[in-house]
């Protein structure tokens, strides 16, 4: 793909990329106070929601085009660059007309080749010019993230990157989404000049966590970070817990290591990282195990099934093993890990047959 750069005019070119603002512009007060507090920070392209795709009906579902007057003031009184999502062609129509710079495709949309495709056709006919960032769909699917980035490339759009905000779950996790980081880094290898941005509070989903996950991003060589703050997080319409305000933001971004030098000191902190991004995994794949492992018991109890199935676990024991051997992995090695792990389910069954 021939792309062109993402640094609008006036943007400092050094990593990283900083795009920050309210997840939604709730009222007039509240954008222009955010952002008059982020200018002050240094921050140079302003974010908010204007069109809240929530998971379920109710919830705030943002305030829509009156919104967009909000951000277009924004930009006439601060300066600043001024971004936000869209998921229709009505919505493209509409953040074009208020003069938008950056438009981002949500990961709910870009799950959805249909709306991809609704999307790009509309950003063709208005002639925007501006960047589009294209957030990595709900689901691990790296084939269908490139199909939506290929979607907007083919309606003539060539100020192109991505959002990594990592991938949804239901099993209980440490991030609101987990960060799969090969998946996005597979990505780079395959269109290496496509600017890749990290979405820390999406992947955290708690403000303690944006810190760390800005930095891992910046350890794995990310070109920028979208971060959510507000002026005032804790009263905040939606996704309260993960944003941060322009102070702490500051601070945040303040304390961040750029590593640019490849030495051999940075080719071991990426190993590590590495180690780290499989450990979570492991936990994650583990905790689903252990989910399954509950349910099993669960039918047990219903059926007065006795917990330990002997025949069962050998079964399990010699397959495993084998299979590990086929990895490299030691069979001793792999008998403790299973006996492990078989300790553990059938310690959740009894507890749960107990109750």
């Amino acid at each position: 793909m021939e792309l062109e750069s993402i640094l609008l005019p006036g943007i400092n070119d050094q990593r990283p990329l900083l795009i920050a603002g309210p997840c939604s512009a709730e009222t007039e007060e509240q954008v222009m106070e955010t952002a008059h507090q982020l200018v002050a920070k240094g921050i140079q392209i302003y974010r908010a929601g204007i069109w809240k795709p929530r998971t379920k009906p109710g919830g705030f579902e943002g305030v829509g085009i009156e919104g967009l007057a909000w951000l277009q003031r924004v930009k006439k009184e601060t300066g600043m660059y001024v971004s936000t999502e869209v998921a229709t062609k009505d919505h493209v129509i509409a953040a074009v007309k208020y003069e938008m710079d950056l438009l981002w495709i949500g990961a709910r949309t870009s799950a959805n080749p249909f709306a991809v495709q609704e999307v790009a056709d509309a950003l063709k006919s208005t002639g925007f010019q501006g960047v589009v960032l294209i957030k990595n769909p709900v689901n691990p699917d790296l084939e269908l993230w490139i199909g939506a980035i290929e979607r907007v490339y083919n309606a003539g759009i060539r100020k192109i990157g991505v959002i990594h905000r990592g991938f949804s779950s239901y099993d209980k996790k440490l991030y609101r989404n987990l960060p799969q980081w090969h998946i996005p880094i597979e990505l780079k290898r395959r269109i290496p000049n496509l600017p890749l941005i990290s979405d820390p509070s999406h992947i955290g989903g708690k403000r303690e966590l944006i810190a760390p996950l800005s930095q891992q991003a910046m350890d794995l060589k990310y070109d920028g970070l979208i971060i959510e703050s507000h002026c005032n997080p804790d009263a905040a319409w939606s996704d309260k817990d993960q944003q941060v305000t322009p102070d702490v933001l500051s601070y945040i971004l303040n304390t961040l290591v750029i590593r640019d030098t490849n030495q051999t000191t940075e080719n071991l902190t990426e190993l590590r990282q590495q180690i780290d991004q499989i450990d979570e995994e492991l936990l994650s794949i583990l905790a689903k195990r252990m989910r399954v492992s509950r349910e099993i018991g669960q039918y047990k109890k219903e059926h007065n099934m006795p917990v330990l199935q002997t025949h069962r676990y050998d079964e399990i024991l010699d397959k495993r093993i084998g299979q590990a051997q086929e990895m490299e992995i030691g069979a001793f090695f792999m008998k403790e890990v299973l006996e492990a792990i078989h300790e553990e389910s059938i310690r959740q069954q009894m507890e749960l047959i107990n109750l």
